[in-house]
This record gives structure tokens, sequence and C-alpha cells, in this order.
């Protein structure tokens, strides 16, 4: 009786290395795959963005959901309602903004209250769209620059959806206004897949440029990305087809289970 006991007992404990083993063997796996992760320079993600769209046939606005969608995600697993549920998404007139205005329309689902600074609109019927649904949502989409005092007594956390992977400085004379907002501010800043006004390649360019909190890398990282400072980095967009991964060589670390983000640190 006792030698099987001490055979089951030791059977079991085998069992439990073995699983610590291939436990351990995984998050080395992991850690390495993401050691060789690629960050994409600017003609690397304009490339990636049309192969999506001509080879595999994705619509913009289709993609803009995933995006805006998997924003929303990372934004509440990143910051809870310690401070203030009240967002203010600062949209630009391109695709950044309406991963924006996407963001903006689920965060209202998750408990969060946006109020979306929008003022370049254009006569695009996707982006319309997109500004109706938020507003039939009851969110504020206004066209007047919000002031740096009232963002502060305001709210908990501005999401940066101004430019996108396109953008080459300097910033325009139009968005001066909210980009003083944003380096003058103390709440937390989170940046969609660009920290506005860097360069998509080189990162900041000056000691006003601002300093996000948090960066949601779209798709794939961009090498601006490797400038961050003390930020939380994300991964979002759990849409990329493996042969598109595979040309590239991304090497896009795996999403867990359901998730619509990956925390890259």
């Amino acid at each position: 009786m006792l030698l099987r006991v001490i055979k089951r007992n030791f059977a079991l404990f085998s069992r439990v290395q073995t699983v610590r083993h291939s436990n351990k063997h995984i998050l080395t796996t992991a850690r390495a795959h993401y050691g060789t992760m690629k960050y994409l320079n600017q003609q690397e993600a304009i490339s990636v963005d049309e192969e999506l769209f001509n080879e595999y046939k994705f619509s913009v606005d289709q993609l803009m959901e995933l995006a805006g969608l998997s924003c929303a995600h990372a934004i509440a697993d990143a910051y809870s309602h310690d401070r203030s549920n009240k967002v203010l998404i600062c949209c630009g007139p391109g695709n950044n903004g309406g991963d924006g205005l996407v963001a903006a329309r689920h965060l209202s689902l998750m408990s969060f209250v946006p109020y979306v600074y929008y003022p370049k609109r254009t006569d695009k019927e996707l982006f319309k769209n997109l500004q109706h649904q938020a507003e039939s949502m009851g969110i504020t989409v206004s066209v007047d620059c919000p002031a740096g005092e009232w963002v502060e007594a305001e709210f908990g956390l501005i999401v940066d959806a101004l430019f996108g992977f396109s953008f080459k400085p300097p910033v325009r004379e139009s968005f001066r206004p909210i980009m003083e907002v944003l380096q003058k501010t103390k709440l937390p800043i989170v940046s969609v897949d660009i920290p506005s006004g860097w360069d998509v390649e080189l990162g900041p360019q000056t000691d006003c440029d601002i300093k996000p909190d948090c960066l949601i890398s779209l798709t794939a990282p961009k090498l601006c990305a490797k400038h961050l400072v003390n930020a939380k980095h994300y991964l979002g967009g759990r849409f990329v087809p493996g042969k598109l991964e595979e040309k590239y060589a991304m090497n896009l670390p795996g999403y867990k289970g359901r998730d619509l983000f990956v925390r890259l640190s």
C-alpha cells in the first residue's frame, strides 16, 4: 500500500515538473518571439495597409472598426476610473481620427464618458457615418479646441488620435492649439498607433513633443515606438493574415484567448 502511494506521488510530481518545464519553454519562446518582433518603417506600414486593401480585400471601414475596437479594449485594460471616467478623444482628419471615433463609441459602452474633439471634418461618407454613430450614442463631437484648464479639471484621460503613420513633421498651424494642450497636460495620454507630432521612424524631434503614457500600436509597431520612455505599449488590430505577417517578417506576438490586444510593456 505504502509503495503504491509513493509511486503515485512520484508520478504526480513528475507530471507537475513536466508542466512547469513546458510552461517555462512557452514563456521563453514567447519572449524570444517578442524580441525579434519587427518595427515597421513608414513605407512598410503604407505597403502593409495597401496589401490589406488590395490583396486581402479588407475595406477601410472594416479595418477601422477592428482597430478602434482593439484600442478601446486596450484603454479599458490599462486604465481604471481612479480619477475620472471622462475621456477627451482628439481626432484628426484621416484614418487615425476614424480609429478614434470608433474607439469613442466602444468606450461609451464600457462605462467611460467620451468627449470628442474633431475639428477638421471630411466629406467622405464613412467619416460622416462614424460621427453620426457617436453622436447618436450621446457623445459630444466638437470642433472647438478645448482650453487646457478645462481639460485638466474635466477629464481623467486623453486619447491622441490626431495623426497616423503617413504624418510628416511639422504640425500644421490649425492643429497647434490642441498640440499645446497635449504638450502641457498632466493627464495621461494614450496615443493611437503614432504619438502625434513624432516622426514615424525617428520619434520625437523636439523637447515640446508629447510624451504619451501609453501607445497602442496597430497591425505592427512602427520604428518610432522604440523611442518610448516609461510608457505602456500595447499591440492591437488582431486581423493580420499569416501570409502577410510572414512576407514582412513581422514576428508578431500571439494574442491570448479572445483578447483583442497584447501588452508589450
